[in-house]
């Protein structure tokens, strides 16, 4: 399907209000982080649960939900109080093929942020400072996040857009931390990384319907296209580009467009 950017851009902007409502938590994985309230247990929780958001989406939530659990529901205490010869709690902790050992490779990971690099939000801004863009920020990231003890097999669960991963999960964690949303889905707890500099979190479902509608030529789900419909998107608004991301996921899976 093709038509004009005039019709894609209302109909995207119809469902926009139709889905980025406060109904929309109730399936969505972003309702494990609205559970807290201080800035960075939603941070660590948000994190964790955007880690897991791969699969069937209760799984997903239920995972997510289980492993917040397990650091008593207060991840940031945890981290930093609790010591790690008890973290044998996660031995049993599975989400498909990210396992116990991955789950005590990101709590290191996680504890070294909040110890010694100011926490999440001051490492991505360090590295968007660094670099003015998101795909220079999730590189940062991504070498800060891994200088703690690890598996090497842990690195898969963190996409590296060097080489070209689309980086859904960690762009959708960006769009709930950064994005100003006046309908309450996502937080706008960052205030440093503009709106207007977010990449869209690219997956089967947003994909497929981009394509549909004409604003994706590239065949694969990588950084490249993640690059190219993210540049449309700016077109239809620059100020806020990632809010069509609504749009595309909900039509795609609730919609089956």
């Amino acid at each position: 399907m093709t038509d004009s950017p005039e019709n894609i851009k209302s109909l995207l902007d119809q469902k926009v209000n139709s889905f980025n409502q406060i109904a929309f938590i109730e399936t969505d994985p972003i309702q494990i982080p609205r559970q807290f309230i201080t800035k960075e247990n939603i941070e660590i929780s948000g994190f964790l649960a955007a880690t897991l958001a791969w699969g069937q989406r209760p799984t997903i939530i239920r995972n997510a939900q289980r492993l917040t659990g397990l650091m008593n529901n207060d991840p940031l205490e945890f981290l930093l109080q609790v010591p790690e010869e008890e973290w044998n709690i996660f031995q049993n902790f599975k989400h498909r093929t990210f396992n116990e050992v991955d789950c005590i490779g990101f709590l290191r990971s996680l504890r070294n942020i909040y110890q010694n690099h100011g926490g999440l939000e001051t490492v991505f801004n360090n590295g968007f400072d660094q670099s003015g863009s998101i795909y220079g920020t999730l590189i940062y990231f991504r070498s800060i996040f891994f200088e703690s003890d690890h598996l090497h097999r842990t690195e898969k669960h963190v996409s590296d857009v060097s080489k070209g991963a689309a980086a859904k999960r960690l762009n959708m964690f960006l769009r709930w931390m950064v994005r100003t949303d006046r309908n309450g889905v996502d937080f706008g707890l960052w205030k440093q990384i503009p709106g207007s500099a977010l990449m869209l979190p690219l997956d089967i479902h947003t994909g497929n319907v981009a394509r549909k509608l004409g604003l994706l030529t590239r065949k694969q789900n990588d950084w490249k296209a993640v690059e190219e419909i993210t540049s449309k998107l700016r077109e239809f608004d620059p100020k806020d580009p990632i809010k069509y991301d609504f749009a595309l996921f909900g039509l795609g899976v609730f919609e089956g467009f």
